[in-house]
């Protein structure tokens, strides 16, 4: 069983441990996510089987839509519902057109500073390891970007807010900084990711649902290799070009099906539906005799098939 599961994560569950499940379930130890939650967090988990594992560095790639709860007021060590008040502030009755503003001061690239609960190493160590001795260390400063913020609801202390963003955004973060701005502190209450890449929530199985008498590759909400990467520009290789692939060297551009993708573009290289490579158009490198595409992946079993 090769290819791509749509979990959608219940809550008080690590991703690790949606992992082990399916584990369990499928037999196999070839199990890996794109994209952690947090254990307060739901919605759309990418869990790659098989050969899909190769696949979760672009999986990783794509951006994510999440619907948040913020409480104002209250500060958390975990900058969430899941930690200790550390800090209570009184809340003013701002208006709508006041928090939208707030949250418009976080659109395009911003500088986050990752919590320390997180998975993030510092010297080998996982920071939440640390957190949970008493221990606080530098984090260096990211610059993540996010897309929009949208408020779709406002009953004070709460705020109800739709975020696009890319990958490596902490909205726990994003909570924390929104209720620093608005000088009354505040923290992640509830969290869904809706979104990951061109995955939809809509799309997923619930973990329940998984089971040990279904049939390899029959699970609702599973996708093979040759579509786990749907969002990428899918381009058709032929005999000779299958040839190439199947020895670890690129295409030709004359040995694909036409196509326009701009330098530097990644895109999936197929072959009747099953999918041989994840390359990048170079086609520079013909000037290098090296062919038209920079190889990335290659699944020389499914070229020799």
């Amino acid at each position: 069983m090769d290819g791509l599961l749509l979990i959608d994560k219940p809550r008080g569950m690590t991703s690790h441990d949606v992992v082990a499940r399916v584990r369990r379930i499928l037999r196999t130890r070839r199990v890996g996510h794109a994209g952690t939650l947090d254990p307060m967090a739901t919605g759309v988990l990418l869990v790659a089987v098989g050969r899909g594992t190769r696949l979760v560095e672009f999986l990783m790639e794509g951006s994510k839509t999440y619907r948040a709860t913020i409480k104002l007021g209250e500060s958390t060590d975990t900058l969430d519902a899941d930690g200790e008040i550390i800090e209570r502030r009184p809340v003013p009755a701002f208006s709508e057109a006041r928090v939208a503003n707030a949250c418009r001061a976080f659109l395009g690239e911003i500088s986050q500073v990752p919590p320390m609960y997180s998975a993030i190493k510092k010297n080998g160590v996982p920071l939440y390891r640390l957190a949970r001795q008493g221990i606080e260390v530098e984090r260096t400063a990211r610059v993540v970007h996010i897309e929009r913020i949208v408020l779709h609801g406002m009953k004070l202390p709460f705020l109800d807010l739709e975020i696009d963003c890319a990958k490596g955004t902490y909205i726990r973060t994003l909570a924390q900084d929104l209720g620093t701005y608005l000088e009354t502190g505040a923290h992640l209450t509830a969290l869904c990711r809706t979104r990951s890449g061109s995955f939809l929530l809509d799309e997923c199985l619930a973990l329940e649902q998984l089971s040990e008498n279904a049939l390899p590759g029959l699970f609702p909400g599973f996708l093979p290799m040759g579509e786990a990467l749907r969002g990428f520009p899918v381009i058709e290789v032929d005999e000779k070009g299958c040839a190439r692939l199947a020895q670890g060297i690129p295409p030709l551009r004359d040995q694909v099906a036409d196509f326009s993708c701009v330098p530097g573009r990644l895109l999936t290289l197929v072959r009747e539906g099953r999918l041989l490579a994840v390359a990048r158009f170079a086609p520079e490198r013909l000037l290098e005799k090296r062919g038209d595409f920079e190889l990335l992946r290659v699944f020389p079993e499914a070229a020799a098939a």
